[in-house]
């Protein structure tokens, strides 16, 4: 017997703050939260700028926090939260990257998993994933698949980074930074991504477990596929076809036509080749629906929160579905023939039947959650 699965409970942290409203606040006004870099001496880097809280946030700390505001927004109980599997999506332990060969073991993602798990009361699996941009959007199709089957009552998936000194410098180094202080996904004149910090946790259970606990779900899972181009190490295949295919198999795995997708919270990295790619994906995959379906990507204004970016997407197309206003696609200048799409550039109401969130990552890995209205 396949389960249906829900979402019960969420939480986040960005660099708007603590909780979902400040969250939903900004990506549905379209208020982008990038500011120069106070964390650490960005002097010689090309560009200075992010979306980052004040302070020297720990991201152990931030994860078990985010972790049992989840659980408490989902009423789990401590037994309940006891057999509880976690998914974290994480970079690794920011210390990692100068650690001497003797501690890297402490240090990796997998104990760091498992501390998060034992702080926050889950008992259950930890279990680790570190595929960049793809890693928490994959976490959430486990634990959706995880409930279907019948292999968990309920799964927490949870996902963190901090913008941190040595990720920064790389992608600074690799001019992948927007040298304008702005993310403009799908736009002319676009000048590239800039990282953001972001934490996030979402509760997946079974409908019927839910139903037991006499708790009104936030929003439902429907279906979730991924996908790999083998095409290029860092660059996306320019047809899209890869992310056009996991699109279709997860409007396939929920029996839903392309028709019915009212809105596309896109993977939108603001890069010259991503943004162009992942407009022939949705045109390969929605067909004449593409043309008109609302697409927004809410990277500019939280940022690329690399592992963790999947998750806050997709607490932000769950909100969105639920409160029926999109988010907006910040920072755009005009449209730009490669990506013709309709593009949210100022508040919109909505009452989106179905939506979709898009990730897609370096080495070819493309993923689609696809969540349902109550």
């Amino acid at each position: 017997m396949v389960e249906a699965a829900v979402i019960s409970g969420m939480a986040a942290l960005s660099a708007f703050g603590r909780g979902l409203e400040p969250l939903l606040t900004a990506a549905v006004a379209g208020t982008p939260a990038f500011a120069p870099v106070r964390r650490f001496d960005v002097s010689t880097r090309r560009v200075g700028v992010a979306a980052t809280l004040p302070g020297q946030p720990v991201l152990l700390d931030e994860l078990v926090g985010i972790v049992d505001e989840a659980c408490e927004h989902a009423g789990l109980s401590a037994a309940e939260r006891a057999g509880c599997p976690l998914l974290l999506a994480v970079h690794g332990d920011p210390a990692l990257a100068r650690a001497m060969p003797e501690d890297r073991a402490r240090l990796g993602a997998d104990t760091l998993a498992a501390a998060v798990a034992g702080k926050a009361g889950l008992a259950g699996t930890a279990r680790a994933y570190t595929s960049a941009c793809v890693a928490a959007s994959t976490a959430v199709a486990d634990g959706g698949a995880m409930v279907a089957l019948g292999r968990a009552e309920r799964v927490v998936v949870a996902a963190g980074y901090l913008v941190e000194p040595d990720q920064f410098a790389l992608f600074d180094a690799g001019r992948a930074l927007a040298v304008d202080g702005q993310v403009r996904p799908f736009s002319i004149n676009r000048k590239g991504l800039l990282l953001g910090d972001g934490v996030a946790a979402v509760v997946v259970e079974s409908a019927g477990a839910a139903r037991r606990r006499r708790v009104e779900p936030l929003g439902r899972l429907v279906g979730w596929a991924r996908t790999g181009d083998a095409y290029h190490v860092v660059q996306p295949r320019p047809d899209g076809a890869g992310l056009a295919r996991a699109i279709l198999a997860a409007l396939a795995r929920a029996g839903v036509p392309a028709e019915r997708v009212g809105y596309v919270n896109a993977h939108g990295s603001g890069t010259a080749q991503s943004d162009p790619a992942e407009a022939a994906a949705l045109h390969r995959a929605l067909g004449e629906a593409a043309a008109t379906v609302p697409v927004s990507s809410t990277k500019s204004v939280h940022g690329q929160a690399l592992e963790a970016s999947g998750l806050l997407e997709f607490v932000l197309t769950v909100l969105s579905v639920q409160c029926g206003q999109l988010p907006v696609n910040a920072g755009f200048l005009a449209p730009d023939p490669a990506c013709p799409l309709d593009v949210v550039t100022a508040p919109r109401a909505a009452q989106p039947e179905y939506a979709l969130s898009l990730n897609a990552a370096f080495g070819g890995a493309n993923t689609a959650l696809l969540v349902g209205a109550l």
